[in-house]
C-alpha cells in the first residue's frame, strides 16, 4: 500500500493502531490529526485492554515532521498549528488510561523519537537507531523535547538534542532507558511484542489504570507546555536559515 493511513485493529482487548507514510513513515498534519484521535477513541473503548503502537513498513518507524509540509509553512499561525499536531499526539499517549506498547522496527527520527518516548512500554529492533535531527534545519526538538527527557534524562536528552548529526544505536537508546528490551529481528520483536500485550491482558484494568497514572504524574502542566513549545517551533520554522535548509530537500 502507498496510501498514508492510521488504522486499527482491535483483538482480544489488544488495539493495534499502525501509522503509515510512504516517505519514511513521515507524520504530516492530517496523518497526525487521526493518529491522536485513535490513540484517544481506544483508550475510550472498554473492549481495549491494552494498545500496541506501530508503524508501516519493514525499515523505518517513522521520519519524524513531514517537509513536504515543513517547506509550505509561510506564517507563524500555520507553523504553530502544524507543531501542536506532534503536541496532541503525545498527549493523547500521556492521558491515555491505557498502557501503550511501542513496536519501534526501525530508524526514528526528529518527531518520531517523541512518539516512541510518549509510550509507556517501548520494544525495539537492532535497527533501531534514533536521532533529533531539528538543530539540522534551524529548529529544535522542542515539542517532543519533554517526552525524550522523561525517558532519557536531561544528558540523553541533550547529547543527542544536540549531536543532530548522529544516529544513536539501540542499544544506546535501550541503556538510555527509550528501549526496554532490543531484539535481533522484526520477527522476534513481532513475536515478543504480541507476547506482552497479551499478558497484559490479564492484569486488572483498573490497576494499570491507577499505574498509568502514577507513572506520569507531573506532567499535568503538559498541554500548556507543548502548546508554547509548538508556537516556538513555529516560528523558528519561518527563519532564514530553516527556509534555506529545507529548499535542499526539495
Amino acid at each position: 500500500m502507498t496510501q498514508p493511513y492510521v488504522k486499527e485493529d482491535i483483538h482480544n482487548g489488544i488495539s493495534t493502531i499502525t501509522f503509515f507514510h510512504p516517505a519514511h513513515n513521515s507524520l504530516p498534519g492530517d496523518i497526525l490529526a487521526k493518529l491522536a484521535k485513535t490513540i484517544t477513541e481506544a483508550g475510550q473503548n472498554n473492549v481495549v485492554k491494552v494498545i500496541i503502537l506501530k508503524s508501516g513498513g519493514d525499515r523505518t518507524f517513522c521520519a519524524g515532521a513531514s517537509f513536504k509540509e515543513l517547506i509550505n509553512i509561510n506564517d507563524a499561525e500555520t507553523g504553530r498549528v502544524f507543531f501542536s499536531g506532534f503536541a496532541n499526539v503525545i498527549n493523547a499517549m500521556r492521558t491515555c488510561p491505557k498502557f501503550i506498547i511501542g513496536r519501534v522496527q526501525g530508524k526514528t527520527v526528529g518527531g518520531g523519537v517523541g512518539v516512541a518516548s510518549a509510550t509507556d512500554y517501548c520494544m525495539a529492533s537492532k535497527f533501531a537507531s534514533i536521532k533529533l535531527s531539528e538543530l539540522n534545519v534551524g529548529m529544535g526538538p522542542f515539542v517532543v523535547g519533554p517526552a525524550v527527557e522523561r525517558k532519557l534524562g536531561l544528558t540523553g536528552m541533550s547529547q543527542i538534542a544536540i549531536d543532530a548529526n548522529t544516529f544513536y544505536d539501540a542499544e544506546w537508546a535501550r541503556q538510555k532507558g527509550l528501549y526496554a528490551q532490543v531484539y535481533d529481528s522484526t520477527e522476534a520483536l513481532d513475536e515478543a511484542v504480541q507476547a506482552f500485550a497479551e499478558n497484559l491482558c490479564t492484569y486488572n484494568p483498573e490497576a494499570m489504570r491507577e499505574m498509568k497514572t502514577i507513572l506520569w504524574k507531573g506532567t499535568e502542566d503538559w498541554d500548556t507546555l507543548l502548546a508554547e513549545r509548538a508556537a516556538i517551533s513555529g516560528r523558528l520554522v519561518l527563519s532564514n536559515f530553516t527556509k534555506e535548509t529545507l529548499k535542499r530537500f526539495k
